[in-house]
């Protein structure tokens, strides 16, 4: 019996409070949900058991257990708000589609639609057979209460798109960004970076390119990928043009240009009002959402509102035509720990929030973008917090970042963060690579971003006690504990890594490896004790030591590039002198200079000094007055 601390008690033994503590036992939490499918000997996830219903308590669907003071479930989901012209079923269960009768003659086109008409859809059976916790009619009730979305573009379909969901009642999702610049990067590398973030477990891309020929890398991405693809669409708007130019037409058109091209998603920055800009002067770092600055300068220019919020309605009419899906972009994002959470970002999800009313009333699917930069402790009532306001709605987070010290290895820093978040509510990660605020990542970057997140979104998922997601971690501690090689390298996610690692130390395939040796061995030393049942599951008996097969191409080129690059050489680079830089060809050209700009203009612009922008006007302020 594990008896309590109570470093109050009486040291009298024959006190009636030591009497009664002596029988006074912990209790441990009760534990949820166990996320093996085969016999373990851990009893079980602490997670809240699943609730997957129609009704708002399925927003707690694989969730945490919430810390005293987090902000509670919602009580409302897509159901209500429906289109003015649906009519209202008197049955019990207003969360169905039951409950709703279309008007006569209404035709579904989003998936949204459909499962408010009841219909499960092609894509919605693919989910599932992908899902396979989940029945097609559970995906269906997921999509229709607006806690689901299946980014699926009517045009995508006819290529290669292999349909997948978002949601929390799904397994944790990640996303790859990638784009080429006017500095970096081809079409032709970002079509092999969309390959190579598809093998390394990317569940959707998003194309961010400002530079080279937008529309051909887009349309390249789109044929080519397997997996969903967003765009962020006022980057294409401005192309060739000033912000302070933009208009309505040019918002509509754009979008439906990249819509019929295929676009599964878009960002758009809608949330960020004019009177939330005031409350970004005592930020360290103002606004880091490209999308947001934008917006937040053309407002300040023309002293209107947002035009992406004011135009919302006649957006999702665009977008309810080809089935694009919303990521309600978080332009006030947080750009470092001292602004997260602050009343900025806070202001701008409650407009998410109603964002999401209005996108759910003209039939379109939703998910919101999260935060950012945020410290460990504020992660779970970030995730929490949007669950509450935007009724459920998938979140879809950019890591978050714990710490801001840590250039170059910010895949780490988000990882950590990605993994709370996803325990804590978030649908999908969006990826940070070794290159996040240094420079557009390269092939290598994009793996180790993937990977990293991958780990992320599997831990989440085993934490919550999604059913069969930690049967493969079994089944490679049965064969790590039978020291079977072989499959144990099989069912790790990077085999070729394994191995490789592995291999460069000692290429026989005995009872132990190289890090302990033979006499040190603890797997060896409880495989050989008899009544233990470490190391003898079924079918992992590996046999007699064996010699290793030659290392693939692969694999040697991994062992290669372990430490290409040492502390010294990392430091000569970063210390070369730009007065030395070298044209990258014969053209004179140096190599960090955009393809679109002469080297004269380069210059011009990097000698120029910055021309600030007076927002007084826009704030009303006097132009005498200070906006401090």
């Amino acid at each position: 019996m594990i008896q309590p601390n109570q470093p109050n008690q009486s040291n009298d033994p024959n006190s009636s409070d030591h009497a009664s503590d002596q029988t006074q036992a912990y209790e441990l939490p009760p534990l949820g949900h166990n996320p093996g499918q085969t016999p373990a000997t851990t009893p079980g996830s602490f997670a809240n058991k699943p609730r997957i219903t129609t009704g708002p308590a399925g927003a707690g669907t694989f969730s945490s257990p919430d810390t005293p003071g987090m902000p509670t479930l919602p009580n409302k989901t897509a159901w209500d708000f429906m289109p003015e012209d649906w009519t209202r079923i008197d049955v019990a269960d207003h969360h169905t589609h039951t409950a709703w009768q279309a008007p006569e003659g209404f035709t579904p086109i989003t998936q949204l639609e459909h499962a408010r008409v009841g219909t499960i859809t092609p894509e919605m059976t693919r989910v599932a057979e992908r899902e396979s916790h989940l029945t097609a009619e559970q995906v269906r009730d997921e999509v229709g209460a607006g806690r689901m979305v299946i980014p699926a573009n009517k045009i995508h379909l006819g290529y290669h798109l292999d349909p997948m969901a978002i949601g929390r009642a799904s397994k944790t999702k990640i996303n790859a960004n990638m784009g080429a610049s006017p500095v970096s990067s081809s079409t032709d590398e970002e079509v092999e970076k969309l390959r190579w973030a598809e093998k390394w477990g990317a569940d959707t891309v998003m194309d961010l390119s400002t530079g080279g020929d937008l529309d051909a890398t887009r349309d390249a991405l789109i044929r080519n990928s397997n997996t969903p693809i967003g765009t962020v669409p006022i980057y294409s708007m401005i192309i060739g043009r000033k912000i302070e130019d933009l208009n309505e037409a040019m918002i509509l058109e754009t979008l439906e240009h990249q819509a019929k091209q295929g676009v599964d998603y878009f960002t758009i920055h809608a949330g960020v009002l004019r009177e939330h800009l005031k409350l970004a002067k005592n930020r360290l770092i103002g606004l880091v959402s490209r999308g947001g600055s934008l917006l937040a300068k053309w407002m300040l220019m023309h002293n209107q509102e947002n035009p992406m919020n004011t135009a919302w309605e006649k957006i999702c009419d665009v977008m309810r035509v080809y089935d694009v899906t919303f990521s309600i972009g978080d332009g006030c994002r947080p750009g470092g720990l001292a602004d997260a959470t602050d009343e900025l970002q806070l202001a701008e999800l409650v407009e998410l929030g109603k964002l999401t009313e209005r996108a759910w009333r003209k039939g379109v699917q939703v998910m919101i973008e999260g935060p950012g930069h945020v410290p460990f402790d504020q992660i779970e009532y970030n995730m929490k917090l949007q669950r509450h306001l935007c009724h459920g709605a998938p979140f879809y987070v950019l890591g978050p970042l714990v710490t801001d010290i840590f250039p170059g290895y910010d895949h780490i820093t988000s990882c950590i963060g990605a993994t709370s978040a996803a325990y804590h509510g978030a649908s999908m990660l969006c990826y940070v690579t070794p290159k996040e605020h240094l420079g557009l990542p390269k092939k290598d970057d994009v793996k180790q971003g993937c990977v990293a997140y991958k780990i992320a979104a599997h831990a989440a998922d085993v934490a919550l006690g999604i059913p069969g997601v930690r049967d493969r971690d079994d089944e490679l501690t049965k064969a790590r504990a039978a020291l079977n090689w072989e499959k144990h390298f099989e069912l790790s996610f990077d085999p070729d890594t394994a191995r490789a690692f592995h291999d460069e130390d000692l290429d026989v395939d005995t009872d132990f490896c190289a890090m302990c040796g033979h006499d040190w061995c603890s797997v060896r030393i409880s495989k050989e004790i008899m009544e233990w049942a470490s190391g003898k599951a079924d079918g992992m008996d590996r046999g007699a030591p064996k010699k290793s097969d030659a290392l693939t191409p692969e694999q040697q080129e991994i062992l290669e590039k372990r430490g290409v690059l040492s502390p010294d050489e990392i430091h000569k680079l970063a210390a070369k002198a730009k007065g030395k830089i070298k044209p990258a060809d014969d053209t004179g050209k140096a190599s960090c200079h955009s393809d679109y700009v002469d080297d004269d203009t380069a210059k011009t612009i990097q000698e120029k000094e910055l021309v600030q922008l007076d927002i007084r006007p826009a704030l009303g302020i006097s132009k005498s007055d200070s906006v401090i």
